[in-house]
């Protein structure tokens, strides 16, 4: 995907309206994003008349319908809509609440929206985080829940590939967000995580490590076992579509 594909795109944002997903909307316009669709809880206006914003709860089932219903054709879905929040292992609560969001929400609207991406052959790109690889002790919940993003992400790559919907996964380290801006850590500024999110996209990465703290991990991950593990794995589904 080169620069001047993503100026003919229409691009859907989840958790639009603040942070990463607002830099990552800022972006797509910036490269020439014919529509962006800007998805959030909340209502909230963007001076680009490129911009459509919509209401859109990603654990509320009936508003991704709504939402999918009103979008008459996508190239690419970024689901960004996540949070974060401290617990130190003793609420089933706390897991639950990562789960819907981070997890179960990002499921339900690839689900909703996939049609639509089928139609034009489009992408997905799922934001996870570098946490997938290695739980942060004081976020045991979040990074629980991102971990199993990761694992849904390369699930959905290796069943969705015969469709010719392709699926990547963006490992952010810390961003300068309302999320964690008050952690004593260095911490990448969401417009920086958003441009390498898109080079990353037109570079047809399936990983994508978008800033230094990731950098860190990309060259061990791409060429690592796990990694030949997951390539395996996804043989698999290409030999059962052959005896099938």
């Amino acid at each position: 995907m080169s620069t001047t594909e993503v100026a003919r795109k229409t691009v859907l944002v989840t958790g639009a309206n603040r942070g990463l997903g607002l830099a990552l909307v800022d972006e797509a316009l910036r490269r020439g994003a014919k529509r962006v669709y800007a998805a959030s809880r909340q209502p909230f206006a963007h001076p680009d008349g490129r911009v459509t914003p919509m209401i859109m709860d990603v654990t509320d089932w009936t508003q991704i319908k709504r939402a999918a219903e009103s979008v008459e054709s996508l190239d690419v879905l970024i689901n960004n809509a996540g949070i974060s929040l401290p617990d130190d292992l003793n609420s089933r609560g706390a897991f639950e609440q990562h789960f819907d969001v981070n997890v179960y929400g990002p499921l339900m609207v690839t689900q909703a929206f996939l049609p639509s991406l089928t139609r034009s052959r489009g992408r997905i790109v799922n934001v996870v985080s570098i946490g997938a690889f290695a739980a942060v002790p004081v976020l045991p919940a979040y990074s629980a829940s991102k971990a199993a993003a990761f694992s849904v992400t390369q699930s959905l790559r290796a069943l969705l590939a015969g469709q010719g919907v392709k699926v990547h996964a963006v490992l952010p380290g810390p961003i300068d967000t309302d999320m964690i801006r008050d952690l004593p850590i260095p911490k990448a500024s969401p417009e920086s995580v958003a441009r390498a999110t898109f080079d990353g996209l037109e570079n047809e990465e399936e990983e994508i490590f978008p800033d230094a703290f990731s950098q860190m991990q990309a060259e061990s991950w791409r060429i690592g076992a796990a990694k030949e593990l997951e390539r395996q794995n996804a043989g698999l589904v290409a030999q059962l579509a052959l005896a099938a």
